[in-house]
């Protein structure tokens, strides 16, 4: 499973930004692109076209995901598309995350993925937090462990509690 991080150019400044513990953790596996409305990267928008992309927001319905035996994230809806080679997260605060996904008709087109974490957010660096909503380091990790990949999940969550401390 490879992750695509959609960040804000604002969040790439941000000393509060969990994206990069993504990048840390993960190297090759995640990818940082830059969003800019009126120029989508035509990279992302490709792999929207052929269907390898699946974007994790907050849904009303969320997908059940599953692993196969090769190890691959599998969306257990009948009305999903086939497996996704990428899970993008919008890399942004709440609010920017919502502006980004408005102002974005390719991101609409996606099938969302949605998590049901089980407990609330570690993260208390960011004000206005939508209820149940996690940082992106924790989202990433919930699908991690939801992919079986137990002790990477556990590696980012760990370097999480550090950079949360400093």
């Amino acid at each position: 499973m490879q992750f695509i991080l959609l960040t804000h150019p604002r969040e790439r400044l941000r000393a509060t930004n969990t994206g990069q513990l993504v990048l840390q953790a993960l190297g090759e596996r995640a990818q940082v692109i830059e969003w800019h409305r009126k120029q989508p990267d035509a990279a992302l928008l490709a792999a929207i076209e052929a269907g390898r992309v699946g974007v994790v927001f907050p849904t009303d319905e969320p997908l059940n995901l599953t692993v196969d035996s090769a190890g691959d994230l599998q969306a257990s809806t009948q009305e999903c598309a086939p497996p996704f080679d990428y899970l993008l997260l919008i890399d942004a605060t709440w609010q920017e995350a919502r502006k980004m996904y408005n102002q974005s008709p390719y991101l609409k087109s996606l099938v969302k993925v949605g998590l049901q974490p089980t407990h609330a957010s570690i993260y208390p660096l960011r004000r206005n937090q939508l209820e149940g909503g996690l940082c992106t380091a924790e989202c990433v990790a919930l699908l991690l462990e939801k992919a079986g990949e137990l002790e990477l999940a556990q590696q980012l969550i760990e370097s999480l509690m550090v950079f949360i401390k400093r």
